[in-house]
């Protein structure tokens, strides 16, 4: 008899850690399709510019205001590398930015207890990365200067803008490397957004490390497999152990049988610590081989995307159309 498991995976992985889904997910995110491409428009939604954010040190409980521009700083450096194209990193800065307007929206209509009137907390296993100056200067050593202007300098050119759909600021996902063809929303969390599509990513096949391999002997595996999966039923063929049922257009798994557990892609990927749900399996004697493409979930801009594509001379905003489709980037009233 089959049986199911759902690990619920709602983190989303870029190269550093970004908010979890259900901080995506809140508010009217999935709404009526419209046509259209990216474009600069006035906004039509309250502006907050200019007010500073509430971050939650969880470490010491305190609710600190950081202003909108040092977060948005802040939040590049923690997300994207600093040596990457200046239009990928402006890309990267709006997509932030409109992470943190979407999330102080959120905060306003319905509070989350656990943040103590915060907007957003710097646990990164909830919520965007977020860098402080110190933090930033530990972090590049002797380049802070060079990389922190740099980043700096590319935020203040794009500060005014956000990324909208239907009036609202968008699910602003991210990631690190897709497998050349980004990932839904759907496949990826269960839940269908008109803009969170597949779209070609072709740059990403020539990132660093797109393709990476993990191996487990038969009795490590065995021993995961059993840790996770209580009750689990595995088989003597060793080789039956993870089978592959269905994959999407772009690589993801979308359904495996664990022994005799259906589980997702997304379930191997969180029990065995893959890069990626974009996988493949093969045996080799008492040795099991697994194949991975890409790093994240997969959804929205692919951060090596959209540096292959500034490198290419494509700008900040060609980037945005190209991977949040039909949606409107918008200068807030200042």
């Amino acid at each position: 008899m089959k049986r199911y498991f759902s690990v619920v995976i709602f983190s989303a992985v870029s190269i550093a850690v970004i908010p979890a889904i259900p901080v995506f997910f809140s508010g009217n995110a999935v709404v009526k399709e419209i046509s259209g491409t990216t474009e600069i428009s006035d906004s039509k939604f309250p502006s907050y510019t200019g007010e500073p954010y509430k971050v939650l040190d969880v470490s010491t409980g305190e609710v600190i205001e950081v202003d909108e521009k040092t977060y948005v700083v802040g939040a590049v450096c923690a997300e994207m590398p600093a040596t990457f194209e200046t239009e990928a990193l402006k890309a990267q800065a709006v997509v932030a930015h409109t992470y943190a307007e979407r999330q102080r929206l959120k905060e306003r209509s319905s509070p989350t207890p656990e943040l103590c009137g915060a907007d957003f907390s710097n646990d990164t296993a909830k919520y965007q990365g977020y860098f402080t100056k110190n933090q930033a200067m530990q972090y590049y050593g002797d380049n802070f200067e060079i990389y922190y202007d740099k980043i700096n300098n590319a935020v203040n050119e794009v500060m005014p803008y956000i990324i909208t759909y239907e009036d609202e600021p968008i699910i602003s996902a991210f990631h690190s490397m897709s497998s050349g063809k980004t990932e839904s929303a759907e496949n990826a969390w269960g839940t269908a957004v008109d803009y969170l599509v597949p779209v070609e990513s072709s740059y990403d096949i020539s990132a660093p490390k797109y393709f990476e391999e993990v191996s487990y002997s038969k009795e490590q595996l065995r021993q995961i497999l059993a840790e996770k999966f209580s009750g689990i039923t595995l088989g003597d063929d060793f080789t039956t152990w993870i089978n592959i049922n269905s994959v999407s257009d772009s690589g993801t798994v979308l359904s495996a049988m664990v022994g005799d557990f259906k589980v997702t892609g997304n379930d191997v990927r969180e029990i065995l610590g893959l890069r990626s749900a974009c996988f493949e399996i093969s045996y080799n004697g008492e040795k099991a081989t697994i194949k991975t493409k890409g790093f994240g979930h997969g959804v929205g801009m692919s951060q090596y995307g959209a540096n292959g594509m500034a490198t290419d001379g494509k700008n900040w905003r060609d980037i945005i159309e190209h991977y949040f489709p039909k949606c409107t980037v918008e200068k807030q009233n200042q």
